[in-house]
């Protein structure tokens, strides 16, 4: 192995050099310095170059020195020197980092302007909450190409892709852009329509919290959001009412008859504010929730009780009064839809769940228009003329 002598200082000439620390490089690399005992110069060995201390993973510079360093050895007719090179990759990852800062400048302003715009807080946490799953797995967020590159390898579900798909969308025109967006549809699938036994039992299986939010989403049919924001206000227990007058959706306010046993549950839970539940954070009430659900399958045997979301409530509400009325204005009336289209879905759940297609009706006959007015109005639907007089049916 063969010893380097002390490098001669470049001032006087004189050998007699003792080591005098080092320096640290803008890039995280360090050079021995010397000191001339003679005339007390201190300089850099010029011929040992830069060195790095040992450790078991090269870091993010020592990697950048040696592909900086394999450039200039594959170029030699290159101007660019090792210096040069490695302050070229430097100024490249600046301009990364600072396009990411800027691009997150970009989301942060786009969820204040979608706030402005009266959507809901949801929506605008769905839709960053996108965004920052598409920069995160590398997409370039000025660069539709890049995002539609990205999109097609995401690990995610047809209809999560079709709301990461609308959410860049609508980050386009909030900064004046535009792209020919890739052809991704949701999936329209069947709801999952539970045992009221299963429901029961997760009710009784669950915390205090948990079991009041599936009682009040079991009777009543709201979304998870619209009973996370009820307020003590909003119930009355001296006639068993409940009213709604913050809908999710646009949906229209209603009111609702709550059993004894709800109203039970309601009087026995603290109020510790204005609000029913102190803590009105979805994601945090979902996240409790499906770690209760997963307890009770386990413990219950029933793998069928993780199907069951706070969503699935609603879906089962609208089924069973569908197969108890077969009145379509009734379920539109307590889901709050503006438009019936909203509401036929029903029609087939309940036909699929029950599979006891009931062709009694009753049957009536209006008169006059008055007559017919009241019959519509109690679910009753036109059939036919017959001398001069109109016919309605409902279904028994």
């Amino acid at each position: 192995m063969e010893i380097l002598a002390n490098p001669v200082c470049p001032e006087c000439g004189s050998s007699r050099t003792v080591k005098d620390g080092i320096r640290y490089t803008s890039d995280g690399s360090q050079v021995q310095r010397w000191l001339c005992q003679e005339c007390f110069k201190r300089f850099s060995d010029p011929n040992r170059g830069l060195f790095y201390k040992k450790d078991p993973q090269p870091s993010r510079n020592r990697i950048t020195h040696y592909k900086s360093r394999e450039c200039a050895e594959q170029n030699p007719k290159n101007s660019l020197s090792l210096v040069s090179c490695m302050t070229e990759q430097r100024s490249e990852q600046t301009t990364r980092e600072n396009l990411q800062k800027d691009v997150k400048g970009k989301i942060l302003q786009f969820a204040f302007q979608m706030q402005k715009d009266g959507l809901s807080k949801n929506t605008i946490e769905t839709f960053t909450n996108s965004l920052k799953r598409l920069e995160k797995s590398g997409a370039n967020l000025l660069d539709p190409e890049s995002v539609k590159e990205t999109l097609f390898k995401l690990n995610i579900s047809q209809n999560s892709k079709a709301t990461t798909k609308g959410a860049y969308s609508c980050f386009l025109r909030f900064l004046g852009l535009s792209w020919r967006p890739p052809k991704i549809r949701f999936e329209t699938k069947i709801p999952f329509i539970p045992l009221e036994s299963e429901i029961d039992s997760l009710i009784s299986g669950c915390g205090k919290t948990t079991s009041l939010i599936l009682q009040l989403l079991k009777e009543t049919g709201m979304r998870i959001g619209e009973v996370l924001r009820l307020r003590w206000i909003d119930i009355n227990t001296e006639n068993n009412t409940i009213i709604l007058n913050e809908p999710e959706k646009h949906g229209n306010p209603r009111i609702f008859v709550a059993s004894s046993r709800l109203i039970g549950m309601l009087q026995g839970y603290p109020k510790k504010s204005e609000a029913v539940f102190s803590s009105p954070n979805e994601r945090h009430r979902q996240r409790i929730f499906k770690m209760q659900r997963q307890r009770l399958a386990e413990k219950l045997g029933n793998p069928r009780l993780k199907e069951i979301h706070f969503h699935t409530l609603r879906h089962w509400k609208a089924t069973m009064e569908y197969h108890k009325t077969h009145d379509l204005k009734h379920v539109q009336m307590l889901l709050g839809h503006k438009s019936a289209i909203s509401t036929e879905i029903y029609i087939n759940l309940e036909q699929a769940v029950f599979n006891d297609a009931n062709d009694e009706f009753h049957v009536k006959v209006a008169e006059s228009l008055e007559e017919a007015y009241k019959l519509l109005e109690v679910g009753f639907e036109y059939v036919t003329d017959m001398d001069g007089k109109k016919l309605f049916k409902k279904r028994k």
